[in-house]
């Protein structure tokens, strides 16, 4: 994937006390995502603007109507890193 269009795909982290807890006990971010973008963009996206493995991604629609995607990663990646080089921490 094109380092623009996985820009595009993921939108800002989503910073709640629920989701700084997902990033140490789960190694999980949570992020706003493009309502079009699926699992397998999502995942793109990450791994190729952060040189990560994701290993999972879940995604649900808000009652606002955006997207949220909980992304976690592999245990040999550190989410506090990536949430810290997001901005989040």
């Amino acid at each position: 994937m094109e380092v623009d269009r996985a820009w595009e795909v993921i939108e800002n982290p989503h910073m709640t006390e629920q989701a700084m807890d997902m990033i140490d006990q789960e190694n999980k971010l949570v992020l706003m995502v493009d309502l079009e973008a699926d699992k397998n963009q999502v995942q793109d996206a990450i791994e190729t603007l952060f040189d990560v493995t994701v290993e999972k991604v879940n995604t649900n629609i808000t009652s606002s109507a955006k997207k949220k995607a909980f992304v976690r990663l592999s245990p040999s990646d550190d989410a506090m890193d990536l949430a810290t080089e997001l901005g989040m921490m």
